[in-house]
């Protein structure tokens, strides 16, 4: 077993329950992890250690009382900057909103703590959540555990960073493109992308916008799969408001072992091509899942463009964030949307197409959003799950430099748009289906790659299901070195 600071939150809460460790004295040992190893990673970046000390005594008082306040009790949590927690900043990283000081907490945040968790601090994000990196002008850059000279991911990068190093017991992030998906993946950590709208994202918003965006949802990041199957059971269901007139029923996976799944395996795409390091550790998985007599096929796939989704994905995407743009941003991208080609397919074309797109032609690309969706149905009527990769490369080195748009990575050794990835979050991701990473091994340099495993609407239970006998047959959460 994994030493207890890098130990699942579902063993933590174990070790609490049978008295093996005290409430206050598990806080405490993470809190002098944190400590130590915060100021070389620039993970948990607000806290509140006084409120987290007073809750951890409450619930040794409570045990002592035989009294258990949920599945959680007294596993110290912490969670992304993004969510509202009562006295904490919620800025999203974003200058003017630094002195926003959240007055109640999310609708995730309280049914963590009705669960028992002890959460003590928020992790880092990037500016607006746009980007594979964590960095902003108020808490500065976030570094990888496997190498500080690496991103961790973004936007929930601090939730992976800080799971990875062992300086805490459970995660929350939220994705629209990756966000929880390429951290899990670029820190060698677990992630889930739940079914859009299964997990209210009530009071995970900047201040003022009430309104569930399209695409994005919430979701568990964790060190184990049992983690994210119990963390998904607490933060998943309506709100107080929806919840009056529908209740949540996610199905039980039918699979008992490995061999009882149907897997499809897509190991690169020509809208974006994948590092030979990464395609071969997911080669790797589709090869131990056929020598355990599951069904594999790497052939199997939904009858759709794969190029005209990951248009319609990034023109959308930019489209659901867009109300965040100043007037004059809206203008400038006005002008320039005016000035492209209609042949001009670039990420940036793209992009600036959906920040203005006129509702008539988002009706549109909706409706067609919606056959492909009727598509993937159809797909996952003979298939239980595809696997494929979180993104293209391994971790990469950070780069702050001018846009997102304007960067790029290297992949089997060329230079190539770091937006090009964006199809393996989209992928899946705008048709609203679940997504599930786990480790899948390492690349030949040590870097953490992950597997994204993709199932079918509201199949959530089914994705982590085969992260689970993954974890247990194959690879599970390795702790970086030097967070001894």
């Amino acid at each position: 077993m994994l030493d207890l600071p890098f130990r699942s939150a579902k063993q933590l809460a174990a070790a609490v329950k049978s008295r093996k460790i005290g409430c206050a004295e598990l806080l405490d040992l993470y809190l002098k992890r944190v400590e130590k190893f915060n100021p070389r990673l620039n993970a948990i970046i607000a806290t509140d250690i006084p409120g987290a000390q007073k809750r951890a005594k409450a619930a040794d008082a409570a045990l002592r009382k035989k009294k258990l306040w949920g599945p959680l009790h007294g596993v110290p949590m912490t969670i992304k900057e993004s969510y509202n927690v009562a006295g904490l900043p919620t800025t999203w990283g974003t200058p003017e909103l630094k002195n926003n000081i959240a007055a109640s907490n999310a609708v995730a945040v309280d049914r963590f703590l009705g669960a028992g968790a002890v959460l003590f601090g928020k992790t880092n994000v990037p500016l607006y959540l746009a980007d594979w990196q964590s960095y902003n002008a108020i808490y500065g850059t976030t570094n990888n555990p496997w190498d500080t000279a690496l991103s961790p991911g973004g936007s929930s990068g601090g939730s992976a960073a800080a799971l990875a190093a062992g300086m805490t017991g459970l995660e929350a992030g939220s994705d629209i493109g990756s966000s929880i998906r390429n951290p899990a993946h670029y820190c060698g950590v677990y992630g889930h992308k739940p079914t859009w709208g299964i997990c209210t994202p009530r009071g995970h918003a900047m201040p003022g916008a009430v309104a569930t965006s399209d695409i994005s949802a919430i979701g568990p990041l964790a060190r184990s799969a049992d983690d994210l199957a119990l963390a998904l059971s607490v933060m998943a269901g309506p709100d107080e408001i929806d919840g009056a007139g529908w209740k949540l029923a996610l199905p039980a996976p039918r699979q008992k072992s490995l061999s009882e799944f149907r897997v499809a395996v897509m190991l690169e795409d020509p809208n974006s091509e994948v590092d030979r390091a990464v395609q071969d550790r997911i080669q790797a998985v589709a090869d131990f899942l056929a020598k355990k007599k599951a069904k594999v096929s790497d052939k199997a796939r939904p009858t759709i463009d794969a190029t005209e989704s990951h248009r319609i994905f990034i023109t959308i995407l930019r489209a659901a964030t867009s109300g965040r743009m100043s007037p004059e941003a809206f203008q400038r991208n006005i002008d320039a949307a005016g000035k492209l080609g209609a042949d001009d397919h670039s990420y940036f074309a793209l992009m600036t197409r959906g920040n203005v797109l006129r509702h008539r032609d988002w009706l549109k690309l909706n409706n067609t959003r919606h056959q492909m969706r009727l598509k993937w149905a159809e797909f996952f009527k003979d298939w239980d799950l595809l696997i494929c990769p979180p993104a293209a490369s391994a971790a990469c080195p950070h780069d702050h430099e001018g846009e997102r748009w304007q960067r790029s990575i290297t992949v089997n050794g060329k230079r190539v748009p770091a937006t090009d990835q964006m199809f393996w979050a989209g992928y899946s991701g705008m048709v609203y289906l679940p997504s599930t990473v786990a480790p899948a091994g390492f690349t030949p340099s040590g870097l953490p790659v992950g597997v994204q495993i993709i199932g079918a609407q509201y199949a959530d239970r089914t994705c982590i299901e085969l992260a689970r006998l993954l974890e247990k047959e194959f690879q599970a959460f390795v702790p970086p070195k030097g967070y001894e």
